[in-house]
């Protein structure tokens, strides 16, 4: 990334001020600002997350928001209430009380000096979600948006349920939020008032997983935030951002077809994370992409950027799995609108363990083909999302294969060019109740090797949607369909393209209550593709990215290093397979403040044999924050098992003040869980 030392304006930073809320709490914020900005006023954009921007955010704020406001704007940062600096206790993610802060901080923004009157808002995650949860409440200054890995449905595209099914990334996720508000905010910003306003925290944040294991099926816990409701509410333009690699991408082929503002897409090869720091690369000059889109809605300059493709997307070139690829072969492809007027569907019907592009339900013989996956078909699916982290895409899916229904072409005598939403038809029949179904679509070389190009999951009880599921009836058969994630790739003349379908993809997602055995009717189901015609000329046309910007890094001082891997490891003596995943960078010092900070999170998942009743999913991490005499650590600890009726949830938190200098603590903090919450059809 090539480090920018010289804009258009000068910058100078506020490195707190204190916004105030209608009850009192006080939301504290850091900015950056043109010099001149309160004799010549400019633009604002917020960015407005719970990931503390005095320390943990503070490396990526440095990148992003003096390049901003470098080139015009006042940039600026805000902790929810409840996270860093910010007063109050965070209850629970995206809150209508999160919403109606936001709308507050913009029209403080907007009455500012240094502010001529228009807002825009952007973010990643987090702060992607709440860009779109506040456009759709229309603050008057608000007049654009950014919204990078989010979702328009809670419910169906996020870290807790996909398909109906329990994401293990539901666990992943509560455990971040489990650590982010247990810590204390920095006396040298609040005063002597840190240690209560901590105390308050860690006393009443609560058990963020309960609430979500509570709500399992799609009601109004989900709706709430769900700007799918009505796509009319969001009023302002909208630049919607994600990644293959990601598990948001979805939602940007949603928001182009159903929102009736202006707006546009950009899907790369990326991960969790802003494109100009994306892996799998490659990386782009996001930034010089944010400041055109800035500049025309809130500055009024015409530069075209709306004259430009509604989606920008990488088609994928074909490559040997790999879980941990730094860079993924492609080109940049786009279409004017989206659904786009210029994709076919090409059909293919499942026959005995083939795809046939020529048969159809009316000629193809029907076969009843049936599978009982063993639990540790999913273990090379790699993360729901990716965070580059670790090596944590999926690897070579014939170690899945084995267990599953595999259904595939003969060798392809051309090359296909795959964009958009897959969807597979299946007739199908369980022996139980309750039943779940994963979809993958690989990529086949000649030499075998399998890589996952999309993949798709149902549990069968949703398969007339998600707010009312029904139970199976065992033995009878149903016509469902599995809805694939996004993707944009080309299968090479002479690859194959194979369709597998399993009964569980643990530990992505949650095992079903019992083992089942799913029947499958060949003749009667089919895969649904589709299928770009090649425009070599219109995709050469496109004005190409520039190289990855961002301001100077910030400098922090290495105490010690760090450790991050993803390890599988099999007792062959018990039967018990455990997926390890180590995310530790270390201690470091940020030297600009001289806080002291270590951050490491453990997850590991595992099974005995073919025990569905073994799965298990623990979380521990650690959390220091110190700097002279002010030294804190938290501890968290999560544990989430299952029967056949209940989720079983255990958890511990420990905070403690103590002294490194006389090997000294206090732990000013202890609280334990045990929760036990109904199975609905999960």
């Amino acid at each position: 990334m090539h480090t920018v030392t010289s804009f258009p304006h000068q910058v100078r930073v506020i490195e707190n001020t204190f916004i105030d809320m209608p009850d009192g709490v006080r939301l504290s914020a850091r900015i950056w600002l043109p010099e001149d900005a309160e004799s010549n006023p400019v633009p604002a954009v917020l960015e407005y997350i719970p990931y503390r921007h005095r320390d943990t955010t503070r490396a990526r704020d440095d990148l992003n928001h003096p390049y901003i406001a470098g080139h015009g704007y006042a940039s600026v940062r805000v902790d929810l209430r409840g996270s860093g600096n910010s007063g109050g206790v965070l209850e629970d993610e995206y809150l209508e009380s999160e919403q109606d802060d936001a709308c507050v901080v913009i029209d403080w923004i907007s009455k500012q000096p240094w502010c001529d009157g228009n807002v825009g808002m952007m973010g990643i995650s987090w702060g992607g979600f709440n860009s779109l949860h506040v456009a759709a409440k229309r603050p008057p200054a608000l007049k654009a948006i950014i919204s990078a890995s989010a979702t328009d449905d809670l419910y169906v595209d996020n870290m807790h349920y996909m398909g109906g099914c329990l994401l293990s990334d539901n666990l992943s996720e509560a455990t971040v939020m489990f650590a982010f508000n247990s810590m204390p905010p920095d006396p040298a910003i609040v005063g002597d008032a840190w240690r209560d306003m901590w105390l308050d925290r860690v006393q009443n944040s609560g058990l963020w997983v309960e609430k979500w294991l509570s709500h399992q099926h799609r009601d109004d816990y989900w709706k709430r935030a769900s700007v799918n409701e009505n796509y009319a509410d969001v009023a302002c333009p909208v630049f919607a951002v994600g990644g293959w690699a990601d598990g948001y991408t979805n939602a940007i082929f949603r928001l182009m077809e159903n929102l009736d503002v202006p707006r546009k897409g950009l899907i790369g090869p990326w991960g969790h994370k802003y494109p100009h720091q994306g892996v799998p690369g490659p990386a782009i000059g996001f930034l010089q992409e944010v400041v055109r889109w800035w500049d025309y809605w809130l500055k009024g300059i015409d530069n075209g950027v709306m004259d430009e493709p509604m989606l920008r997307m990488w088609r994928q070139d074909s490559v040997p799995p790999n879980p941990s690829y730094p860079e993924r072969p492609g080109r940049w492809i786009s279409e004017p609108s989206w659904p786009s007027p210029h994709l076919d569907t090409r059909e293919y019907t499942l026959t005995r363990f083939a795809l046939d592009p020529e048969a159809t339900s009316d000629t193809a013989v029907r076969r009843d083909l049936t599978v009982r996956s063993p639990m540790s078909s999913g273990m090379a699916g790699g993360k729901w999302a990716s965070y580059a982290a670790t090596p944590d895409l999926p690897s070579d899916q014939r170690e899945e294969d084995g267990g599953a229904l595999v259904f595939e072409t003969e060798p392809l005598g051309e090359s296909l060019e795959v964009v958009g939403l897959p969807k597979v038809d299946l007739t199908v029949a369980a022996d139980k109740p309750v039943a779940m179904v994963a979809v993958r679509l690989s990529d086949v070389a000649p030499d075998g090797q399998a890589t996952r190009v999309t993949y798709g999951l149902l549990n069968l009880t949703h398969r007339d949607g998600s707010a009312d599921p029904q139970p199976l009836e065992p033995g009878r058969r149903y016509e469902v369909r599995v809805k694939l994630n996004g993707m944009a790739h080309e299968f090479p003349i002479g690859h194959r393209i194979r369709l597998s379908i399993s009964t569980s993809y643990f530990p992505l997602v949650w095992p079903s209550p019992e083992a089942t055995t799913l029947t499958v009717t060949t003749g009667s189901s089919r895969v649904m593709l589709p299928v770009r015609p090649r425009r070599d000329a219109d995709d050469a046309g496109l004005r190409p990215f520039g190289e990855p910007e961002a301001a100077e890094p910030l400098s922090v001082t290495q105490i010690e290093t760090g450790e991050h891997h993803w390890r599988t490891t099999r007792d062959l003596e018990t039967a018990v397979t455990t997926l390890e995943i180590k995310d530790d960078q270390g201690e470091f010092v940020i030297d600009e403040t001289g806080t002291v900070l270590r951050r490491a999170t453990t997850e590991w998942f595992s099974f005995q044999g073919n025990d569905v009743e073994s799965a298990r999913g623990e979380t521990q991490t650690v959390r220091y924050i110190g700097r002279g005499d002010w030294q804190t650590e938290v501890r968290t600890r999560t544990v989430l098992t299952s029967t056949p009726e209940d989720f079983v949830i255990t958890a511990q938190l420990d905070a403690y003040e103590f002294d490194r200098f006389h090997d000294t603590s206090r732990r000013i903090h202890s609280e334990n869980w045990n929760r036990t919450i109904p199975r609905r059809l999960v």
